[in-house]
């Protein structure tokens, strides 16, 4: 028995490549993230961010890109149960939004207080 099966490794990073290629695809917010994150990785490189503020940025913009694909993974599965969708379908998925909403804002005030120094 082997430790690690490469071909089931390569299988399961291939779909989840696709996951967020499809995302990048389909979501225009998401598309809207990905850009702003290169904007801010590149200011982070050509202002020589610390190396504490590189991670906490980091960790904020992955944390928005996830809870975008959270919030985009529940809208399908909200849709798919449409025919007999309960009242409080639109409210979870708005909650989900702000949640969103939410953590694209934490983001945007870490980015102001870690490169205000440097503007």
């Amino acid at each position: 028995m082997r430790f690690i099966n490469f071909k089931k490794l390569l299988y399961s990073f291939r779909c989840a490549f696709r996951g967020i290629y499809i995302t990048f695809r389909e979501e225009q917010n998401f598309r809207i993230a990905v850009f702003l994150s290169f904007v801010v990785i590149f200011f982070m490189i050509y202002y020589k961010v610390a190396l504490n503020s590189k991670v906490i940025l980091i960790l904020t913009l992955i944390a928005g890109l996830v809870l975008e694909v959270l919030n985009t993974i529940l809208e399908k599965i909200v849709d798919i149960l449409k025919p007999r969708v309960h009242p409080y379908a639109e409210v979870i998925k708005d909650m989900m939004s702000g949640a969103v909403l939410l953590a694209f804002l934490a983001w945007l005030v870490t980015v102001y207080l870690i490169f205000r120094p440097y503007v």
